[in-house]
């Protein structure tokens, strides 16, 4: 019989798509609010490698990423995400977001994301949300799934998430 373990604290990471740099500031800025002071804020990177938002925020589309420094128990995830579509309602243009904001969660071995939507690979979690195990930590760096997003699959996406996760180890090492 396995042992029941108190459950690590984890890294809430928060993901951005945008066109307008001033709905990402809005956001950031109201989530800053909700969870703390963010210790990563990664580079503005090109969003290209699909246009399933096109239709919605038009082209030209940009991603970011934040970690945020207080630790948090994981299960607390479906309702950041329920926070965070709440901030997408609030800066929308009634038609149209003008923000994608994806919560989601790291840890030495993992990077999770929250979703709305299920498919094969995703779990029930709460409140109507589903998690998803993106990338698994192998050989010194996140690597991708079969079913891991195609953006998520990139060197830069991965760079940002080691970076997280060397700020995130030194975090549970002094606790």
């Amino acid at each position: 019989m396995g042992q029941i373990r108190k459950q690590q604290p984890v890294k809430l990471i928060t993901g951005f798509i945008f066109k307008e740099e001033v709905a990402f500031d809005k956001a950031r800025l109201i989530l800053e609010r909700k969870f703390g002071r963010i210790d990563l804020e990664s580079l503005t990177l090109p969003f290209y490698q699909t246009d399933y938002y096109e239709k919605e925020f038009g082209r030209g589309l940009k991603r970011k990423f934040v970690s945020f420094k207080k630790l948090f128990c994981p299960s607390v995830l479906p309702g950041i995400k329920i926070y965070t579509n709440k901030i997408e309602k609030l800066y929308s243009n009634g038609q149209s977001r003008l923000i994608n904001i994806d919560p989601g969660y790291l840890d030495l071995a993992k990077v999770v994301l929250a979703s709305t939507k299920d498919y094969k690979h995703r779990i029930y979690s709460d409140k109507g949300i589903y998690l998803e195990v993106t990338l698994f930590y192998s050989g010194k760096s996140y690597s991708p799934w079969d079913w891991t997003y195609p953006d998520y699959r990139s060197d830069d996406y991965i760079s940002v998430f080691n970076q997280i996760r060397e700020i995130y180890a030194q975090q549970i090492k002094t606790k």
